[in-house]
């Protein structure tokens, strides 16, 4: 009887040990398993974060040019204006620049 007990004593500590055993690797594999996903969390914020950036970039280069060509235009038309020949305003019907009528 003593060696039957010690037995299935033995028997429970061999049993415990292995379930501890298990729980240790699925604890270690749940671990690996965490590390490689945040691992690929933080890569995916980081290219998202590198094309938000890019993005960005494009757009402020895109306002830039769109200022310079706005620029370019406006002083275009700023030399074209000054070389533009000045309206008659002492033209037929308008002496003095004031319309002439019945009620002028």
């Amino acid at each position: 009887e003593r060696k039957e007990r010690k037995r299935k004593l033995s028997k429970e500590m061999v049993e415990k040990a292995t379930r501890e055993l298990e729980k240790m690797q699925l604890q270690e594999k749940a671990d690996i398993k965490y590390k490689e996903w945040l691992k690929k969390k933080r890569a995916e914020e980081a290219e998202k974060k590198k094309k938000e950036k890019e993005k960005e970039k494009k757009r402020e280069a895109e306002l830039q040019e769109k200022r310079m060509r706005s620029e370019k235009i406006f002083k275009e038309w700023l030399q074209n204006a000054r070389n533009k020949p000045q309206p008659a305003l002492n033209g037929y019907g308008f002496p003095h620049g004031k319309s002439t009528g019945l009620y002028a």
